[in-house]
């Protein structure tokens, strides 16, 4: 939303709580008085139950804005500022009535008569613009007089306002608005709200009483037959099924009734009330009989919310909420939340309803309640939890799928005929130094362990479990298409489009100061033509984008690169050890320390990377709010993506392959001989990296810092603004709501919480052949990231502007885009990384049984000892107890007494091209069967589409009668009125023909 910017600290003398906040501090940090923390929480240990209203009791309080208080100078600056702040509130009571002018004229000749006994200010000061030499008190009296100015306008858009600067926080002042009914349906017409009209439920014995869908116009017709008043049985009922599967979904309700949660909503979820966008000229459509509930908070906030962004206030090119917040003209603009949450005595409200139904750690087992948070939050947020509720659902068939998966590789390890050729007691086969000078000539039976745990996760059954999370991720992506088409249903959101573009030309308050100074720096002639940024403008920002995202990139590869070199000498030095257990655990210990290095920095680059691809994305100055959103989405989605993938496509796909062979080996710096993997293959490795990295993110960056970081903000933001006292008297006072939502954390965005979940989503997909568990992990992450992100939103979060959206935007494409990549991946990590490919060739084509038995000496080269570098032998050639002659190495290559020693055989070859050929095979059959999947599956519900069909033809039935009760109330009233002409002119004749006879007979008496 908006950033809250600092308050600046009075320089007074320094006062009690001051002097208490380094013990406090103390206290809660060093003592561990942790209940001293918790009683300066106000929403928890404080009766909010005012702040809601204005000081009437009556206009309830739609948005806030705070900005400094400083103390009066009595300066010039003040002094003139305080007069034009006067004059113009003296001209705003011009339009208020006499007695508020009779007011204003009072106080305004009460200052002309203070100021005429101070010095007159000099002629060139403009407050408006300010004086070329002002100091930090001449800043003030101009941010002041901006705030009166732009309030003034506010009023001018028909918002009521009211001001609060005798808080219980010292250095902050509050602007309380209210929108009125007029300003509210205004701007609601505006808007194109849809809004639910008129409801009533007739009585009546034939159990007519809502219009259902499935019987369509006829059932519509019955019961527009009984003299029902137009426009008033706007709701239908919702029927998806009859017969035998309305039995079974009754009973499936039944069953999953203790799983939904106790909200309103699900009484009425089977009935759908007819909305229609609001106009003031059909306001009889609407249910009116309660105006101050006819638009709720959320819609409410959202309405005063855009008049804010669209007053703009022209001093210092300052225009609307936004950029007045970026200058520090105001602190902070938020709705308010609907009242407490955890007081007992509290009233019922929607978000004491959502932190006991949703936001709370006991009910992880229930439903959502999508609805509430909508109507709450607004579409926007309630979108981004219903596709992290439904993300989390799928994500239970893949966790199942996956620990069948990991369990048959546990069940079938001992019948694995290469682990146990490998860990045979009598196999003697002698293996190459793993290092130069410092590592000696090793068993293969001692790589025993490894070689069974690399079967866990490179087995047969890893093949299918790609296959199918391949088609779990193009189901999930149709199931998501499909509920947010029911969603959008529901919401009202169908006619979006048009809305959605026109709001998309909108430009934001940083654009227009640009192209504001762009064209005051040209000639007067040409400021009349209409300016706008070009590419030539964006230029120097597109290099410094181009150049910072590769330096990042670089950045990143760098540090991988470092963390190889720390494997490698870590090795070397752990095999110098005089420990036999460290010797032992060598391969264990270097690879368990990377990966945590690997964590701690990935960690430590996703901040920074945050705060870059901002920084980037200001540089580029995008001319709407999406425009903004997107670059920054995909600034930040490149960044992250890198940094956390990084350490895992080296080992997948790069370890080992560029290590050389025996005698000549390839080194870097001339020194660090580049690494290989172990006998089992980089696999088991590559799962250690996969695990560790996934785990470390979700438990340390997902879940810690979600909860250590607001908590930690709110104490700073307590002691900036001196609340120690809370502990004394201040604690007793009441908070009113308005300030104790002051002290919570302004909302940011939703792009965190998109981001860890794509991340999220890779780590499911993109290497999930090498770790089947990763489903799982994931799904127990996301059971309490729902409520962590809800109790964030309700309690520790300031409340969102509402904002309408029917779909996620470019998350969606970016799904689409790591579904896409995931295939080909798994293609990679199954032909290159494991060794099914290579053991599939040997059992086929040179098996002499059609069995493993020989797999692992097929696969071992021959190497002659004597034929090592001068100076890279070991340095204990008889570790073994004997002198080694010839020594293997993993690698198909000739043997030392072939006419080409050491070339690279023709097996090699033959597994490369079935490497090659499977990753082109399985490349197109997955994504050819995602495409059947995508085809088979409808984007909308068969359901929805006829709903919103009838829905169209119940409108339109609705209003043609309407036009026609109209038409026959005109009539009457038109033949009612010529009747009564009728009437009127027949009395006329009457007098006029009983007239004359008077007169003849008066004058015939005159005559007798």
């Amino acid at each position: 939303m908006t950033e809250e910017a600092e308050v600046g600290v009075d320089p007074s003398p320094t006062s009690e709580p001051e002097q208490q906040a380094p013990h406090f501090l103390q206290d809660v940090i060093f003592h561990g008085k942790f209940k001293l923390l918790k009683a300066l929480t106000p929403e928890e240990n404080t009766h909010c139950q005012h702040g809601l209203y204005f000081e009437d009791g009556e206009r309830r309080v739609d948005y806030v804005l705070t900005y400094p208080l400083k103390k009066p100078s009595g300066g010039r600056s003040t002094r003139q500022s305080s007069h034009l702040l006067i004059e113009n509130a003296v001209a705003r009571s011009l339009r208020r009535g006499p007695h508020s002018r009779d007011e204003h004229h009072r106080k305004h000749q009460a200052q002309k008569a203070k100021d005429s006994l101070s010095p007159p200010s000099p002629p060139g000061a403009d407050v408006e613009l300010g004086c070329p030499g002002e100091t930090l008190g001449g800043q003030e009296d101009h941010k002041m007089f901006t705030r009166e100015k732009f309030e003034a306008k506010l009023r001018d858009m028909g918002l009521e306002l009211e001001k609060d600067e005798d808080t219980k926080i010292q250095g902050v002042g509050f602007v309380k608005i209210h929108a009125p009914w007029n300003v509210l349906c205004r701007e609601a017409e505006l808007m194109k709200l849809k809004m639910p009209t008129k409801k009533r439920v007739p009585p009546c014995s034939d159990g007519l009483v809502w219009c259902s869908l499935q019987r369509g116009r006829k059932a519509y017709s019955q019961l527009s037959g009984r003299n029902v008043q137009p426009g008033l049985v706007l709701m239908f009922e919702v029927k998806e099924s009859s017969g035998v599967m309305e039995k079974i979904n009754t009973l499936v309700s039944k069953v999953l009734e203790p799983l939904h949660p106790h909200v309103e909503e699900r009484r009425h979820r089977h009935i759908k009330h007819l909305s229609h966008t609001f106009s003031r000229e059909k306001q009889h459509l609407f249910d009116l009989s309660d105006k101050d509930y006819f638009f709720d908070s959320k819609t409410r906030s959202s309405i005063v919310f855009e008049i804010l962004k669209r007053t703009k206030c022209k001093a210092k090119y300052n225009m609307g909420i936004t950029s007045l917040l970026g200058s520090g003209v105001y602190t902070a603009a938020y709705p308010l939340h609907d009242g407490d949450i955890n007081e007992e005595s509290a009233e019922p409200n929607d978000r004491k309803l959502l932190y006991e139904e949703w936001a709370n750690y006991s009910v992880f087992y229930k439903y959502q309640p999508i609805g509430l948070v909508r109507k709450y939050f607004g579409e926007k947020i309630g979108l981004y939890f219903a596709w992290l509720g439904l993300y989390t659902q799928m994500l239970i068939p893949a966790s199942l799928v996956g620990v069948i998966v990991f369990l048959y590789g546990c069940a079938t390890v001992d019948d694995n005929i290469p682990s146990m050729e490998i860990c045979h007691p009598k196999n003697n086969i002698t293996m190459c130094p793993l290092c130069d000078r410092v590592c000696s000539y090793w068993k293969l039976s001692t790589a025993c362990g490894t070689a069974r745990a690399s079967h866990l996760f490179d087995n047969p059954a890893t093949v299918f479990f790609s296959i199918f999370m391949a088609l779990w991720a193009a189901m999930f992506m149709e199931h998501w298409k499909r509920r947010q088409m029911r969603l959008n249903y529901e919401w009202d959101l169908t006619g979006f489009e048009d809305e959605e573009e026109a709001l998309k030309d909108h430009p934001r308050a940083e654009y227009e100061f640009r192209v504001m100074q762009k064209s005051l720096s040209k000639d007067q002639k040409l400021q009349h033509k209409t300016e706008k940024l070009s590419c030539r403008d964006r230029l120097p920002a597109y290099m410094t984008n181009i150049v910072m995202m590769l330096l990042m990139i670089g950045v990143t590869f760098a540090i991988v690169f470092g963390v190889i070199l720390y494997r490698i000498s870590t090795k070397a030095a752990l095999h110098m050890s005089s420990n036999p257990i460290t010797r032992n655990h060598v391969q264990l210990t270097v690879k368990t320390t990377a990966a945590i290095i690997n964590l701690v920095v990935i960690l430590i680059l996703d901040e920074v990377y945050g705060a870059v691809a901002r920084w980037l994305t200001v540089l580029e100055v995008p001319k709407t709010d999406k425009s903004f959103e997107e670059r920054l989405i995909f600034k930040t989605f490149i960044l992250k993506f890198v940094n956390a993938f990084s350490p895992i496509i080296y080992i997948a796909f790069f370890r080992g392959r560029l290590v050389g062979r025996p005698g000549s080996y390839l080194y870097v710096f001339e020194s660090y001989r580049m690494e290989e993997c172990a006998h089992g293959g980089c696999l088991m490795e590559l799962c250690i990296q996969l695990s560790i990295t996934m785990l470390g993110k979700q438990l340390i960056q997902n879940n810690l810092f979600e909860i250590g970081v607001p908590k930690l903000k709110k104490l700073i933001r307590y002691i900036q603004s001196k609340q120690v006292a809370f502990q004394e008297e201040e604690r007793q006072k009441k908070l009113q709501r308005y300030e104790t939502d002051h002290f919570l954390e302004p909302f940011a965005g939703l792009t965190p919480e998109y981001m860890e979940m794509i991340i999220q989503f890779g780590f499911v997909t993109l290497f999930v052949a090498s770790f089947p568990l990763a489903p799982l992990f994931a799904l127990l992450n996301n059971i309490i990231e729902i409520r962590l992100d809800a109790k964030k939103f309700v309690a520790e979060l300031r409340r969102p502007v509402a904002a309408r959206a029917k779909d996620i935007g470019i998350w969606y494409n970016i799904l689409r885009g790591v579904a896409k990549v995931a295939v080909i991946i798994n293609a990679f990590v199954i032909s290159f990384t494991s060794d099914f490919i290579p053991r599939m060739v040997y059992q086929y084509m040179y098996s002499p049984d059609g069995s493993m038995h020989g797999f692992v000496n097929h696969t071992l080269s021959y190497f002659n000892v004597s034929h090592f570098q001068e100076g890279k032998e070991t340095l204990d050639p008889l570790h073994l107890g004997y002198p080694v002659e010839i020594c293997r190495y993993k690698d198909y290559r000739e043997p030392p007494w072939s006419t080409t020693p050491y070339e690279i055989s023709k097996e090699f070859w033959a597994v490369l091209a079935v490497r090659l050929a499977f990753v082109i095979v399985f490349q197109n059959v997955v994504m050819l069967m995602s495409d059947i999947v995508d085809w088979l599956i409808p984007d909308i519900p068969k359901d929805i589409s006829l709903q919103i069909h009838k829905e169209k033809i119940l409108l339109i039935d609705l209003f043609m009668k309407e036009e026609q009760v109209k038409l026959q109330f005109r009539e009457s009233r038109l033949s009612t009125a010529a009747k009564e002409n009728c009437s009127k002119s027949n009395n006329n004749n009457n007098s006029t023909t009983a007239h004359p006879r008077s007169r003849l007979h008066t004058d015939s008496t005159k005559s007798l």
